[in-house]
């Protein structure tokens, strides 16, 4: 019977106990929910008062170019197939700052994630000044490295890929090294025993088994690039952000080329996103369907 007792003394103070840290927890939840709020609202209202002209002030002309580049393009629609052949060039130029920017970021990231990856290092002492390195150029934006760059070298495309490319770097490098982490190395082992060396290691032990995750980080960054590229041109990097800076700082009778800038780049960003996810899901699903019939 005492045991019993005690046992139910001890279950019943569980429950207590587990109840005060639930209102504990419950609290302190509370707590960072007002302080958010309260930075929040704060740094909304700190915002607005340096803003030019207000945002309330502001916000009932937020349509106002939608509509005029709409009004436009729908009243010279003839000349629309015209403008997209006009400006096409430019769209590839852009087209080819992300793809350029991206196959140097993934060769340079692959490289690097090898190189930063516990367990194939081939320097361990290495490891953690790559993964900081890493972490600097994804935290800087691509457009701060392409205004240093376009101050240093002059605008044009060059700067763009540039910028895009390093950030790349960074961002590539770390999904390649968490890839490479989940690697086997039991074929690093066979091939160290036979004496390969370092590079001969990766190239037939590690890029084999993680060659399609690879491939599939590298097309969602090429998409990504993509838009990255397009806005760098805002800024006087080139490609297709360039004429859309343009034909927007004209102003009215501009507004329908700036329509046609706008269908070219939801048009490519849309076809490369389908065509993306095609080849990601043949490369995930197709690898992982060979690998159980074999």
């Amino acid at each position: 019977m005492a045991e019993k007792r005690i046992r139910g003394v001890q279950a019943v103070e569980r429950s207590e106990a587990y109840l005060a840290q639930i209102k504990r927890k419950r609290l302190m939840n509370s707590i960072f929910l007002i302080v958010f709020l309260a930075l929040l609202v704060s740094g909304f209202y700190t915002a607005d008062s340096r803003n030019a002209g207000g945002f309330w002030d502001g916000i009932s002309n937020i349509f106002d170019f939608p509509a005029a580049m709409l009004s436009e393009a729908v009243e010279r629609a003839p000349l629309m197939p015209g403008y997209l052949v006009k400006y096409f060039p430019s769209l590839i130029e852009t087209i080819n700052i992300a793809a350029a920017s991206t196959l140097l970021g993934g060769l340079l990231g692959l490289l690097m994630s090898l190189m930063m990856t516990r367990g194939l290092a081939p320097v361990p002492w290495l490891v953690a000044p790559l993964r900081r390195l890493l972490d600097i150029l994804r935290a800087v934006p691509e457009i701060v490295i392409a205004l240093v760059l376009i101050f240093t070298l002059g605008g044009g495309p060059v700067p763009a890929m540039i910028a895009i490319a390093l950030h790349s770097v960074g961002a590539m490098g770390k999904l390649f090294s968490e890839v490479n982490e989940n690697a086997s190395l039991k074929p690093i082992e066979g091939l160290a025993s036979v004496g390969a060396n370092w590079s001969q290691q990766m190239w037939l032990g590690i890029i084999p088994q993680v060659a399609p995750n690879y491939l599939s980080y590298a097309l969602l960054r090429f998409e990504v690039n993509i838009r990255a590229s397009a806005i760098l041109g805002f800024v006087g990097a080139g490609g297709i952000g360039y004429d859309l800076r343009n034909t927007m700082s004209w102003g009215v009778g501009k507004y329908d080329e700036a329509a046609a800038i706008f269908i070219l780049l939801f048009l490519t960003i849309v076809a490369v996103d389908q065509l993306s996810s095609v080849l990601r899901n043949r490369l995930t699903h197709g690898t992982a369907t060979s690998q159980v019939t074999a």
